[in-house]
């Protein structure tokens, strides 16, 4: 198999394909690391990238069944549409101390993982076809970019350090792939396609705009609140001071 140039071509395909398709994993990767410590920032990254791979070579296996159930793209889109919001709201969240989000090592992996999940079923159709049934072809050109996704993490990672802006666009990104997941699937594919083509267009879009309002609205909901809280316990506390002074 390894002398017939037909398993180079098509090894070359996927690892091609897997480039082009890696930047959305690239992007849930370094939005969920972003929080953490620097060491754990590498492992997040490995791990994170690790699960990608494993979940793009399980899905691919079962792709065609998969992506014929009736409302599982819904339920995969909608899935996305709330990982997309979670990972704007620690912006409103920076420096109050709070564990939410990614900011341990687990719950990272664990948005990764469920965001990854939801894309791969949409991404792995091409890296199928080109692999023309081949379980071997599959496996060695998604093991091939665990590299690359690794890479394109940590290049991502470092431009969100540096320009917070771009965590709403990764976020707005991952809204538009669930727009995209939910108007594709099987029980809506006939009547998009007949009564609501212009939903193809339009539902990515509405995906990017709805995640990034909620998002940022939440996160502003959510540092309000922590600052009526603080004010609160700052109330409470200082007749307590004020009394144990006069007593002295």
């Amino acid at each position: 198999m390894l002398m017939e140039s037909q398993f180079w071509i098509s090894l070359l395909q996927i690892i091609w394909i897997d480039i082009l398709l890696s930047g959305d994993n690239a992007v849930v990767i370094a939005l969920a690391c972003r929080s953490l410590p620097p060491r754990q920032k590498r492992w997040g990254i490995v791990l994170g990238a690790g699960a990608a791979i494993v979940l793009r070579a399980l899905f691919a296996t079962f792709v065609v069944y998969l992506l014929n159930v009736p409302f599982l793209k819904i339920v995969g889109g909608l899935l996305l549409l709330w990982i997309a919001v979670k990972l704007i709201i620690p912006e409103g969240e920076a420096g109050q101390g709070h564990t939410e989000g990614g900011s341990n090592l687990w719950s990272a992996i664990r948005t990764i993982v469920i965001a990854d999940a939801v894309m791969s079923l949409d991404n792995v159709i091409a890296i199928a076809a080109a692999a023309h049934g081949s379980v071997v072809l599959l496996v060695l050109g998604l093991l091939i970019s665990i590299p690359l996704i690794i890479f394109g993490s940590t290049l991502i990672l470092r431009a969100l350090e540096r320009l917070p802006i771009l965590i709403s666009a990764g976020a707005a990104l991952l809204g538009y792939i669930a727009g995209e997941l939910l108007v594709s699937d099987p029980s809506l594919h006939h009547w998009v396609e007949t009564e609501a083509a212009y939903l193809h267009r339009v539902a990515p879009w509405v995906g990017a705009i709805l995640v990034v309002m909620v998002g940022h609205a939440i996160a502003r909901r959510m540092s309000a609140q922590r600052r009526r809280n603080a004010g609160k316990e700052a109330g409470g506390t200082a007749p307590t001071a004020a009394s144990s002074s006069s007593g002295s």
